[in-house]
């Protein structure tokens, strides 16, 4: 129970306003906008990593420019789709069940990592593959810059209000507006910390400073293994789903759940990458036959 002087140094919550501006009858949310710069950033830093042609095998760019450029459209639309399913199958599925068109409703916020991970590595081997790119140097690029888009969207996560933490008594614990009455754990700022920006600035520096890229599949082993252990870590501190609750003994969780095959997978295409003796180059669609 806490005490009066506790209750008093609680940390009120930021009310932002989820609109950050409008044009006319169109409202502009954070939430779209922390995932446009996401997107926009990623693709900054994935344009000057592949112009590096020293870091990558046989000291040559695995893409050009404007392939990557061309990529980012099929990774929206896979972190989009796979992201907004995910969420409603896994985290949602009585209200998408009650009401299927609520699946579009991607402005009200909903949307699971893990649903976008599937979703950007079906089109990551798509356009490989079309395109004559080594599918794992470009698994490489994506995840050396990805946890850059997982920062913005959980500082979205936060200003919606949602996706907040477990009751708790630490001094910066905030009364979120649909929390109810108790003080709980930012939980969206420590996954924003651990799984964003910590995360992004150990995969640069794993990229841009040691060979990892010349066995291509090693930084997205690390990734996995970094992103599901940081996720694992911070479900201890959030609020389970509420439709779905505590799996298991009172403490695991379904983001638990799906973390842990992302660390197996992880550590699979590291052991896979160390292995490996020569990069596999596919071949473009269009030298086997002309095939569209």
């Amino acid at each position: 129970m806490l005490s009066a002087a506790e209750l008093l140094a609680i940390l009120p919550y930021p009310d932002i306003d989820p609109v950050a501006f409008s044009i006319g009858p169109i409202a502009v949310r954070w939430y779209g906008l922390a995932y446009v710069a996401g997107i926009l950033g990623a693709w900054l830093l994935a344009e000057r990593l592949v112009a590096r042609a020293s870091l990558w095998p046989n000291d040559q760019s695995p893409m050009t420019k404007a392939a990557l450029g061309d990529f980012i459209i099929w990774a929206t639309i896979g972190i989009v789709i796979g992201g907004r399913l995910g969420y409603a199958l896994v985290y949602d599925i009585d209200r998408t069940l009650a009401d299927p068109v609520s699946v579009f409703e991607v402005w009200h916020g909903g949307m699971s990592f893990h649903g976008g991970l599937a979703g950007t590595i079906l089109a990551m081997i798509l356009f490989s593959r079309r395109h004559g790119i080594r599918t794992w140097s470009l698994v490489d690029t994506v995840a050396s810059v990805a946890p850059l888009g997982i920062f913005f969207g959980r500082i979205a996560n936060f200003i919606n209000g949602e996706l907040w933490g477990r009751p708790s008594d630490v001094a910066w614990a905030m009364v979120f507006p649909t929390g109810g009455p108790l003080p709980r754990h930012p939980s969206q700022l420590y996954e924003a910390m651990v799984e964003g920006l910590l995360l992004f600035l150990l995969l640069q520096w794993i990229a841009t400073r040691t060979p990892a890229l010349k066995k291509p599949g090693q930084v997205a082993g690390i990734f996995a293994c970094g992103y599901g252990a940081a996720r694992i870590f911070s479900e201890l501190f959030r609020e389970p789903d509420a439709n779905l609750g505590y799996l298991t003994g009172g403490w695991l969780t379904m983001g638990m759940l799906l973390s842990f095959p992302v660390v197996i997978a992880g550590i699979w295409a590291i052991w896979r990458a160390r292995s490996a003796t020569a990069p596999h180059v596919a071949e473009p669609l269009e030298r086997k036959g002309g095939q569209e």
